[in-house]
């Protein structure tokens, strides 16, 4: 090498211009997409590049290189089972890629393996604080209500009316702020690597299920001590907790992406989460309520979460038109809060 002379490797995409032959936007991630040139400087001027494997300068331009690529007759051929990239402007819209959902959907098996896994770490009690938290909870609240303050839990067992409330408020609030906090708390896997960043507060909610169906356990204990009759609704109690899980995903999702910009958002959570108990019939009847406010309660979707549930575990009447909000508005939220995050999680390696 001559004295002075300095070699140092620039990688170019010698696709441009080539989309009359192989598409818009097409190119070969191996043998079209990236060539890898040399650029010499001497004496401190940088001259020009070189290809490091055909020889070839940049002095006729990338778009004549690649045009001779165009030119093979071979070409579609090298191009057959090869990996391609499809790159769209941003004026095209958000890109949802769903088929990557399902494309790495042992991540989120993985994913929700860890979260259960480190939530329970090194704990003293481990998965019994499933049912103990709410137990203890319910045991208040059956002291309060039913020692000191008479309410009408419309005919089911006060300590089974708050329990299931309780069971069902935990596993909604500890989704969703254990998905609000997923992101900062994942920082070195959403700037190193590309996966589907949402299945990370997706993780949280799954895991929240395998809590729920630890609590569960006590709650059909109190089920059968409390001789309560088996009837066809029991078959709904897999729907409504879905629609809860729905609602819970769309909101970590939503709550999510927006703490990853303005960290306020995890502070406040816990606040608005006690304003929410307290607008949900979690451990008082709907009955309570004023007829006159009663419609704003129904608006609410765990309300309608909390008392179809409730009705199917006991046999009671179901309110159709309550248990018809969550019904409408879990599926238009999990849709809605996932745009938002695809179009937010762009931003996400930037300002995380």
């Amino acid at each position: 090498m001559p004295c002075g002379v300095h070699w140092r490797p620039v990688y170019k995409r010698a696709c441009e211009g080539s989309s009359a032959a192989f598409g818009p936007a097409l190119f070969d991630a191996r043998s079209h997409g990236w060539q890898t040139y040399h650029s010499v400087t001497v004496r401190g001027r940088r001259t020009t590049l070189i290809s490091s494997e055909t020889g070839e300068t940049t002095e006729g331009g990338l778009r004549a290189a690649s045009a001779a690529h165009a030119q093979s007759p071979d070409a579609e051929a090298r191009l057959a089972g090869l990996p391609h990239a499809l790159i769209r402007p941003e004026e095209a819209g958000v890109q949802l890629n769903l088929a990557d959902l399902w494309a790495y959907r042992e991540l989120l098996y993985f994913l929700t393996w860890r979260d259960i896994k480190v939530r329970y770490k090194q704990t003293l009690m481990g998965v019994a604080w499933v049912v103990i938290q709410p137990l203890a909870t319910m045991l208040v609240f059956a002291l309060v209500f039913t020692r000191f303050v008479k309410l009408d839990e419309g005919g089911i067992p006060y300590p089974l009316f708050a329990y299931t409330g309780l069971l069902l408020w935990t596993f909604f609030s500890v989704s969703v702020t254990s998905g609000t906090n997923s992101l900062i708390s994942n920082t070195s896997l959403v700037t190193k690597v590309y996966f589907p960043r949402a299945f990370i507060p997706s993780a949280a909610v799954i895991a929240g299920l395998v809590d729920f169906s630890v609590g569960s356990v006590l709650l059909f204990a109190l089920a059968v001590y409390y001789r309560v009759h088996v009837t066809w609704g029991l078959l709904l109690l897999p729907v409504f907790l879905l629609l809860g899980a729905m609602l819970a995903l769309g909101v970590g999702l939503i709550a999510s992406a927006l703490t990853v910009r303005y960290r306020d958002l995890r502070h406040a959570l816990p606040f608005l989460l006690q304003l929410w108990m307290f607008a949900s019939p979690v451990f008082y009847p709907l009955g309570l309520v004023p007829e006159r406010w009663r419609w704003a309660f129904a608006l609410n979707p765990l309300t309608g979460v909390l008392e179809g549930f409730r009705a199917a575990l006991t046999g009671t009447g179901f309110d159709w038109g309550i248990v018809a909000v969550p019904a409408l508005v879990a599926p238009a939220l999990v849709a809605a809060a996932f745009y938002v995050f695809r179009r937010l999680e762009d931003t996400f390696a930037d300002v995380i």
